[in-house]
């Protein structure tokens, strides 16, 4: 019998993966399941997008290999987006690498920097793959803990405490998933600080900035941030373009050549026609972000009704399109999002999915209609 890699012992499966497999079990049954445990956008991509993508179909170089890099159009489109947005400054040509989507960028990103017994300061709770992929290139995780009552925010003097020799990379996502604590400009500057103090990449993974979040931020925004950081973002949530894979990284040229060198050798250029599509979305009016931003509140409003139905608390300042939710004292998350699947036929999220800070809490998507919510909550 072939025996897999020693690498795959250090990992599970993906727990969505693993868990839609019993929520599609229960369909299969007639269970009337509402699933609102992923945020996968199920609004669709502008007109404008769509109109872009197709109309490229035509197009003499749609069918062929594609820069590695991207199209030059696309990185300046990236370029444009950060000045007007952020107020962040990138050499289109060599401080902006497109992926196809952030997550590829994470696995990129780790094998280009770390080596074997590396250690990689992971947020608690927090998104399971940069785990998953910092144990696939053999790093070590090292879990810093978030907590509610410092606004899930990193706390630099615990992590000065300790031992960083080994530590190469540190993994930072705001606004934050699952919790959607916002950005703090303090807390940028004192990772850049700490980075640069400690000689370890600071990562900011970032594609929640315009869900329901007032202030968009970059961690690039820092005076000096390019010496030492980086930020991944992407198109899937903002633009509903999940599927179609569209990320990015930004950065200092040196820092994007060495995960380039990795990119180059594991996939080709992403399709011509969604880089076409990509460039049209980075280019769309704030009504876009508006529109987008009502339906997420007026979908926001009734899933914290139904949180109300579970007795948890949730705070309303949060961004992002999930709401956190805090359950009663002395329940487990897993045996409340069990009991609402099996009883009510409605998936949630369980926090421990994303650390043992989960504990306590479960995470709600607002990638569902108002009709399924209120169907949710007529449940109850």
């Amino acid at each position: 019998m072939i025996t897999a890699a020693k690498r795959l012992d250090t990992v599970q499966e993906y727990y969505f993966s693993k868990k839609l497999r019993e929520v599609s079990g229960l369909v299969a049954q007639g269970k009337p399941i509402i699933n609102m445990g992923i945020g996968s956008p199920d609004l669709k991509p502008s007109v404008e997008v769509l109109e872009a993508i197709t109309g490229s179909l035509h197009d003499n170089t749609a069918h062929k290999y594609q820069s590695y890099q991207g199209l030059p159009e696309l990185r300046a489109a990236i370029a444009n987006f950060y000045n007007n947005k952020y107020g962040v400054v990138l050499n289109s040509a060599s401080e902006v690498l497109p992926l196809m989507g952030s997550k590829e960028g994470i696995m990129h990103i780790s094998m280009a920097f770390l080596n074997e017994g590396d250690q990689v300061l992971i947020p608690n709770p927090g998104y399971p793959t940069y785990t998953s992929v910092t144990k696939l290139v053999g790093a070590t995780p090292l879990f810093y803990n978030l907590e509610e009552n410092n606004h899930w925010q990193p706390n630099i003097d615990e992590l000065e405490q300790q031992d960083l020799s080994r530590v190469k990379i540190m993994w930072v996502n705001y606004p934050h998933m699952p919790t959607g604590a916002n950005a703090i400009a303090e807390t940028f500057k004192a990772l850049i600080s700490f980075g640069k103090k400690h000689n370890i990449l600071i990562v900011n993974d970032n594609p929640y900035s315009f869900i329901l979040n007032d202030n968009p931020t970059s961690i690039l925004q820092v005076a000096g941030a390019k010496d030492i950081a980086l930020e991944l973002n992407s198109l899937s949530k903002t633009f509903a373009m999940a599927g179609w894979r569209v990320g990015m990284l930004l950065g200092n040229d040196h820092l994007i050549n060495e995960v380039l060198k990795v990119k180059s050798n594991m996939d080709s250029g992403m399709f011509y026609g969604i880089q076409k599509g990509a460039i049209k979305a980075l280019e769309i009016s704030d009504d876009w972000y508006t529109n987008q931003n009502e339906i997420y509140k007026k979908r926001r409003a009734l899933i914290w009704q139904l949180a109300d139905k579970l007795n948890t608390t949730y705070d309303t300042d949060a961004s992002g399109m999930f709401v956190w939710a805090k359950i009663a004292e002395g329940q487990r998350s897993e045996d409340v999002t069990d009991a609402v699947l099996y009883d009510k036929h409605i998936f949630i999220t369980p926090g421990t999915v994303f650390g043992t800070q989960g504990e306590g809490y479960i995470r709600f998507s607002l990638c569902i209609d108002e009709e399924k919510i209120k169907e949710a909550i007529s449940r109850f």
